[in-house]
């Protein structure tokens, strides 16, 4: 009896163990991805919306295509670790030096010349370079000879933006390429840059701004917009068209033609994997189209640090039912997410040749200061890794940017840098007006006078600096070490505040910290008659600007705008000191794309008149704001009619009831 029991408990463990191993076998061919094939490229976004797909073929069950031999990337086994030299680039900084262009080179190698050359990397002498930049995009019979400085391609980046003759016979060496989208067999991940493939009127800096204007698709937009060779073709809803694929037999649904490069007005971008397809990527993340990519055979742009599933999908061009019937079903969250990326990462990376080109040399840079980089989360979310210097950090809780993100709140103490210059007076009055606010720390007094400074001030409950200046304005912008806090207050020797207004302005900061937060504001507006752009000190509903004269910042932007502003732009600040309250603000909306907030000010600091900004606005302060906006390509201000008061200002009732009560004092 005891044996039959055991004989069927046995049988009865080998049915169950034979059942589960049956049942999971199927389960784990849902969840294990089948491994790549050999040669297969590594790197390219995977589909996030596996739910969607999960009854259709694996990549193992398709038919494989007829065998191809994949060619051997260039360079040999060259890696960033065996053939480039870093030690160079931690002594003198990074600095690239431009080998002289061919004399017949195109209109869109002048653009990216003249980007490097007014870039802060830029240097003349060879020899303090940490890397150098030659081109190989001369036409046929003007191909440059080895430079006397190639040393076997050692530290040099070749940059090559179309086929030509010169790099199918110039050998390499150790050279890194720069080239526009590269094909998959010859790109080597971690040491060549993928770069975008760029028309000849893309525009040097700034750029034409993303064309979504509403971020759900429309319900009688198109689904689908397939790239040809004319242009864009944009079919109907119905899921069961299959643009690309000819053996079709369903009902293609309504479709239009757009000839050209007009940009396409649908949700998703379908494009074919050929090279000559590249161009219409960039077309479709200017217009918010989702890009498709039909098993593309080249490099994404700048894959090295963009996370492309974010922005864009990559699918088989052997399922066109399945995919299509997949992108139909879309969650709109998920629609939403990718139109916004394509957006962000059009108007930060793409929208320029200045913006390209700088992202390039960013990516270079982040490899030599290896642990010291950007990292993932700063490349790819607002505003980009191009405004978020690792010289100042790589910690996104220490960019004003990332707070409400992070789950953070920036600390409660500020610092107060008054700016004493050739006209001003030792500000007593104001000293002990800031240093009245229970949330400052200390007090800096950046002394840019002629005359020695006094020496002896009044006592105050913080700790009180002074500074010696370099008898220029923009030295309140420079990034002093003796700054201690997150928060700025920027003020002049002329400037008239009273502690409630301080306090009451910190407050409001603290829910900004990306945003400047100021009391008197400035106006810009265009002038039709002169076609330039002007600007206004009058009292008007609407404003774009604060003065730095009495001003809330985060003290990252003083980093920004030392080491980020291009060579124009600095000499700029040097020559017509009303430019620096221009710049600043131009800098903080480009980096923020919002608008800066007014809080309410006592009728004597609206009296006071800044030496430096007279109250009518010279001819050479007018001219000022055209001068930078031409050279930032566009216009980043952004207007604005909100003013934060405290809660009860200016009510009716008891003066006992409000907090900030001396802000309604005469």
């Amino acid at each position: 009896m005891q044996s039959w029991r055991r004989k069927s408990l046995w049988l009865a463990l080998l049915a169950s163990w034979l059942l589960g191993l049956l049942g999971i076998l199927p389960l784990l061919r849902l969840v294990v991805p089948t491994g790549p094939r050999a040669g297969a490229p590594q790197g390219w976004p995977r589909w996030l919306d596996a739910e969607l797909l999960q009854s259709f073929l694996q990549p193992g069950e398709l038919p494989e295509d007829a065998p191809q031999l994949r060619r051997a990337p260039r360079g040999g086994s060259c890696d960033w670790g065996a053939c480039f030299d870093t030690s160079k680039c931690r002594s003198g900084g990074f600095k690239v030096f431009v080998y002289p262009a061919a004399e017949l080179i195109s209109e869109m190698q002048h653009k990216i010349l003249a980007s490097i050359e007014g870039s802060r990397y830029h240097t003349v002498s060879p020899t303090e370079a940490c890397l150098h930049l030659l081109s190989l995009d001369a036409p046929a019979g003007a191909c440059s000879l080895v430079p006397p400085k190639w040393n076997g391609g050692k530290n040099h980046l070749v940059l090559r933006l179309h086929p030509a003759s010169c790099s199918a016979t110039f050998q390499l060496g150790q050279a890194m390429v720069a080239e526009a989208s590269p094909t998959v067999d010859t790109f080597r991940p971690g040491f060549d840059v993928a770069l975008p493939l760029l028309p000849e009127a893309h525009p040097v800096r700034g750029g034409a701004p993303g064309q979504l204007r509403q971020h759900s698709p429309h319900p009688g937009a198109a689904l689908l917009a397939l790239a040809e060779e004319r242009g864009w073709r944009v079919a109907g809803t119905d899921s069961s068209a299959c643009p690309w694929d000819g053996h079709c037999e369903q009902d293609h649904g309504p479709e239009q033609t757009h000839p050209g490069a007009a940009l396409p007005n649908a949700t998703f971008c379908l494009i074919p994997g050929r090279h000559a397809d590249a161009l219409r990527f960039l077309q479709a993340l200017q217009a918010g189209c989702i890009p498709v990519l039909l098993s593309p055979r080249w490099e994404l742009p700048f894959s090295e640090v963009i996370d492309w599933t974010k922005a864009a999908i990559v699918a088989d061009e052997r399922l066109p039912l399945q995919v299509l019937a997949a992108l139909q079903e879309m969650p709109p969250t998920r629609v939403l997410a990718l139109r916004q990326q394509t957006q962000f990462l059009w108007d930060t990376y793409f929208s320029s040749v200045e913006k390209v080109i700088r992202t390039t040399l960013e990516i270079i840079q982040d490899r030599i200061l290896g642990a010291s980089a950007h990292p993932s989360l700063l490349w790819n979310n607002p505003p980009g890794a191009l405004l978020a210097l690792p010289t100042f950090s790589t910690s996104p809780l220490d960019f004003p940017f990332y707070y409400l993100q992070q789950g953070s709140r920036p600390a409660g103490r500020f610092s107060a840098l008054i700016w004493v210059g050739a006209t001003g007076q030792p500000p007593l009055k104001l000293i002990q007006a800031v240093a009245g606010s229970q949330h400052c720390a200390q007090i800096l007094v950046l002394w840019s006078n002629d005359k020695p400074p006094p020496p002896s001030w009044p006592e105050t409950a913080v700790p009180l600096l002074v500074i010696e200046g370099h008898r220029k304005v923009s030295d309140r912008f420079l990034p002093h070490s003796a700054i201690s806090t997150d928060a700025i207050l920027s003020l002049d020797a002329h400037s008239s505040l009273s502690t409630p207004e301080v306090d009451f302005a910190f407050v409001v900061w603290q829910s900004f910290p990306e945003r400047m937060v100021g009391f008197l504001t400035w106006s810009h507006f265009w002038d039709e008659a002169q076609g330039r752009w002007g600007y206004t000190a009058e009292r008007v509903n609407e404003f774009s600007m604060v003065l730095t004269s009495a001003a809330f910042y985060h003290r990252y932007y003083h980093t920004l705008f030392t080491h980020s502003l291009p060579k124009a732009l600095r000499r700029l600040a040097e020559a017509a000191p009303p430019c620096v309250d221009v710049l600043m603000n131009f800098l903080v909306a480009a980096a923020t794309k919002l608008p800066p907030i007014k809080v309410p000010s006592g009728r004597q600091h609206e009296d006071a008149s800044s030496p430096r900004v007279p109250g009518d606005l010279e001819p050479a302060a007018q001219d000022c704001i055209d001068r930078v906006a031409a050279e930032f390509g566009h216009m980043p201000l952004v207007s604005s009619r909100l003013r934060l008061d405290p809660v009860l200002f200016k009510d009716p009732v008891s003066v006992l009831r409000k907090k900030y009560r001396g802000l309604e004092k005469p």
